[in-house]
């Protein structure tokens, strides 16, 4: 079981620094600071075994630190909040453009940019965050950036805590869908299609398990949508 960790709330960074103003919260729910925005296109709704794994493993913990990185929204912020846990949200892909371009394609090998990207999507403290909430965002990341990433996300989050992450199941695309992800309950998601987008690359079981070998144990559920759903645990 997850020990809960003692903090503030704080929200979306957006690809700037310091805070936003607070949103409103209501009915004894942590504090929410919203620093990103999304779109509003067409959604879907479906079941998540990897959502209901990750809540799994934290339904009997309140007083939790997750980690978003798909930006802040106010139904996951509702949904974390009112299940007694602190929020942190990252506009990770908007930060991604303003980093390495529009496309997210743009010089990711570079240190100087990579320690930049990092300081302004993963500056937290050794072992801050019970569980990380990543969604479709790491298969945007060239091989040099993403093990950056990685290695950050693995300094960030305590032992046994855990990590959801999505990946495309077909490795030979050359354009994937790019979603955006409301949690509507503990074992299902909003999904938002958001146009397509260019991966840097794209995986398989196997390297995906070479990608968290640093990790206790990844599991796999793939889905309708041929997203594989991953927990990570740390």
């Amino acid at each position: 079981m997850l020990e809960p960790l003692k903090g503030f709330f704080r929200g979306s960074r957006g690809g700037q620094a310091g805070g936003g103003p607070p949103a409103p919260s209501g009915g004894g729910r942590p504090p929410f600071h919203a620093r990103g925005s999304t779109a509003q296109p067409a959604r879907f709704a479906r079941h998540s075994r990897g959502l209901e794994e990750f809540f799994t493993q934290i339904r009997d913990t309140s007083g939790l630190t997750i980690l978003d990185l798909g930006g802040a929204t106010q139904m996951n912020v509702s949904f974390i909040t009112d299940l007694g846990h602190r929020l942190y949200s990252e506009d990770f892909l908007r930060m991604l453009n303003e980093a390495f371009g529009a496309d997210g394609t743009v010089d990711q090998s570079n240190p100087g940019r990579i320690e930049y990207f990092l300081k302004q999507t993963l500056d937290y403290p050794q072992g801050h965050f019970d569980g990380v909430l990543v969604w479709d965002v790491l298969e945007y990341l060239n091989p040099v950036l993403l093990n950056a990433v990685v290695e950050r996300l693995h300094y960030i989050v305590r032992p046994k805590a855990y990590m959801l992450a999505f990946f495309q199941s077909d490795d030979k695309l050359e354009e994937v869908p790019h979603y955006a992800f409301r949690i509507a309950h503990l074992n299902s998601l909003e999904i938002l299609q958001q146009g397509m987008r260019r991966p840097a690359q794209l995986y398989n079981n196997r390297s995906l398990e070479k990608l968290f070998a640093r990790f206790e144990s990844v599991k796999f559920f793939l889905t309708r949508e041929r997203l594989r759903e991953v927990i990570v645990k740390v």
